[in-house]
């Protein structure tokens, strides 16, 4: 004995694509998911790491300047101006100033299809 029977609508022509249909809508309804999260939630994804990763980098970047430009002017003070701190304070301000004068001179110019909008 044949355990499942075979159902009427079995026997008609073209019964094996009513039969597909619930596996083709599921199909589907999964490649425009993955479709969706291809080109939306994965470049929206990145570019969420690029922002955060950059805010850390530049956070520890500037804790990392500062505590080196304070202990730069506590070694010139005590072991090379024998206490004078203005000297150290200069000597740092004229370091920065010169990294400033540096990434000035490297800037570039705008372009200019942005001058003649405005």
């Amino acid at each position: 004995m044949d355990p499942k029977p075979e159902s009427p609508a079995s026997r008609l022509p073209g019964s094996s694509a009513l039969g597909d249909l619930p596996t083709r809508g599921a199909d589907l309804i999964d490649t425009l998911v993955a479709l969706l999260r291809d080109k939306a939630v994965r470049p929206l994804t990145l570019a969420t790491r690029a922002v955060v990763f950059g805010i850390i980098i530049f956070a520890a970047s500037v804790v990392t300047v500062t505590l080196l430009s304070i202990t730069l002017i506590r070694l010139l003070t005590v072991y090379v101006f024998n206490g004078r701190v203005w000297l150290s304070d200069l000597v740092v301000g004229a370091v920065f100033v010169i990294a400033g004068i540096v990434a000035w001179s490297q800037r570039s110019e705008p372009a200019a299809s942005s001058e003649g909008a405005a």
